[in-house]
C-alpha cells in the first residue's frame, strides 16, 4: 500500500514524463504527434508504467547474511569501500584497519556466521579511503589510502603489481574505466585529478583544481569523460581530450559532493554531506532529481547505485534505497547495535559507512563504522 507521501511522488512522477514526452512530440513534428495519439499509444504512460512495476515491487530491506570486519588485533572498525568483482562472485572490503579482505559471496550468504573467513587478506602501510576492481583482469584490484598511495594488487598473488606515489595527500577515490582496462583514475585532498595506465610508472594525465577531490568516477561507456565531487559543493564532468575546463559543472549541491557514481552512460548520481542525493544527466547538462531521506552531514556513508536505484548510507545508522523516479525511500534498513555500551541499541555513535549492490540485483552489501556487514535483499 502507498502512503499519501509516495502517491503525491508517483502523481508528479506521472506528469512530468506526461510532460517530457510532449515536448518530445513537439520535436518530431505533428505528424508523429498524430498517429500516436491515432493508435492509442503514449510512450509517456509506457515509461510511467515501467517506474510503477518497480517502484511497488519492493517496500523493505530483508537480511540474507551477517559477518564483522574487526580482528582481535585491529580495534578500528570503520569499513570505508565495498566493491563487487567483475563476476559479481566476489567482494572486497577495506578501511582503517589497513587491510583488504575478499570474500566469496555465495559461502557468505550459505554458511554460518560464525564461520565466515575471508579467501584472501591483504595488509596495507596505510588506512585505505577506497577500491575499485578491474572490469577485465578479473584479479586486479585497485585502491588508494589516506597517504595518497594509489595501488593495484594482483589477489591471487597477494601482491601489489603497481604503487603510484604522486599524490601528496590523502587519496580519497580511485577507479578503474570500463572500456580500457589499463587506466585508473584518482582524486586526492592535493586537488588533483590524475589518470593512470598500468604500464606505466607515472600518471599520464593531471587535473589541477582549486578544491579538494572527494570522489571520480568514470563514465561507464567512455574511457574519455570522467566524474568528478568536489569539496566545492560541485559536480565537474571532464571530457579527458581537452582539460582546460570541464564540459559541464553540476551545481545544486549545498556541501561537499562525498560520491559520484553512474547509473547509465547518461545518468550520473552525486552525494553530498547536505543530505542529499542528486540524479543529472550528463548528455543534456539538466539536473533530474533530488532525493531526500537519509541524514548525512560530516561523514562519508556511501553511495552505490544500479540502472534502477540508488543507495546510501546514513548517521542514523540506516541504509536508504531510492527508485531514480522518485525522491523519497523506497526502503530502509536500520542497523541494529551488539554493543554492550549501547544497552537501547539505538547506535547514536555508529553511522553507515560503506554500500554496494550486486549489480543489477535485488541485492546490497552494506557496513557500518561498528565494523558490522550485512548483506541485504530488497522485498515485497
Amino acid at each position: 500500500m502507498f502512503n499519501c507521501q509516495q502517491f503525491n511522488e508517483l502523481q508528479d512522477c506521472y506528469l512530468q514524463k506526461r510532460r517530457y514526452w510532449a515536448r518530445q512530440s513537439q520535436k518530431q513534428g505533428e505528424r508523429v504527434a498524430n498517429i500516436m495519439n491515432r493508435v492509442g499509444y503514449s510512450a509517456g504512460l509506457e515509461d510511467f508504467q515501467s517506474v510503477l512495476s518497480t517502484f511497488t515491487r519492493y517496500s523493505s530491506l530483508r537480511v540474507v547474511a551477517e559477518l564483522r570486519h574487526s580482528d582481535i588485533f585491529h580495534s578500528a572498525n570503520i569499513v570505508s569501500s565495498i566493491e563487487f568483482d567483475r563476476d559479481d562472485e566476489l567482494f572486497a572490503t577495506a578501511g582503517v584497519s589497513r587491510r583488504i579482505k575478499v570474500f566469496e559471496f555465495s559461502s557468505v550468504v550459505n554458511e554460518p556466521a560464525d564461520a565466515q573467513c575471508p579467501i584472501v587478506e591483504m595488509s596495507t602501510r596505510s588506512k585505505l579511503s577506497c577500491l575499485s576492481w578491474n572490469n577485465y583482469t578479473k584479479n586486479h584490484l585497485a585502491s588508494s589510502d589516506y597517504e595518497g598511495i594509489v595501488t593495484v594488487w594482483d589477489v591471487t598473488t597477494r601482491q601489489s603489481v603497481m604503487e603510484y606515489e604522486e599524490h601528496e595527500k590523502r587519496a580519497w577515490s580511485v577507479d578503474f574505466c570500463r572500456t580500457e582496462p589499463s587506466m585508473l583514475v584518482s582524486g586526492s585532498d592535493d586537488c588533483k585529478v590524475k589518470v593512470w595506465c598500468t604500464n606505466q610508472e607515472a600518471s599520464v594525465l593531471t587535473i589541477d583544481m582549486k578544491a579538494n577531490i572527494c570522489s571520480v568516477k568514470y563514465n561507464p561507456g567512455s574511457s574519455a569523460h570522467i566524474a568528478v565531487g568536489s569539496a566545492d559543493h560541485h559536480v565537474h564532468y571532464y571530457d579527458l581530450r581537452n582539460i582546460s575546463q570541464p564540459l559541464y559543472i553540476f551545481s545544486g549541491h549545498r556541501k561537499a559532493v562525498s560520491y559520484v557514481k553512474f547509473l547509465s552512460n547518461y545518468e550520473l548520481a552525486s552525494a553530498s554531506t547536505d543530505s542529499t542525493l542528486r540524479l543529472w544527466d550528463v548528455n543534456e547538462n539538466v539536473p533530474l532529481r533530488t532525493f531526500k531521506g537519509h541524514t548525512n552531514e560530516k561523514n562519508f556513508v556511501g553511495l552505490t547505485v544500479n540502472s534502477e536505484y540508488l543507495a546510501c548510507g546514513s548517521e542514523t545508522n540506516e541504509v536508504f534505497v531510492y527508485h531514480k523516479a522518485i525522491s523519497k525511500p523506497a526502503a530502509w534498513h536500520r542497523f541494529v547495535s551488539d554493543d554492550q555500551n549501547d544497552p537501547d541499541g539505538d547506535m547514536g555513535s555508529f553511522f553507515i559507512s560503506a554500500v554496494c549492490w550486486k549489480r543489477d540485483s535485488p541485492t546490497i552489501v552494506t557496513a557500518n563504522s561498528q565494523g558490522t556487514i550485512k548483506a541485504l535483499v530488497l522485498a515485497a
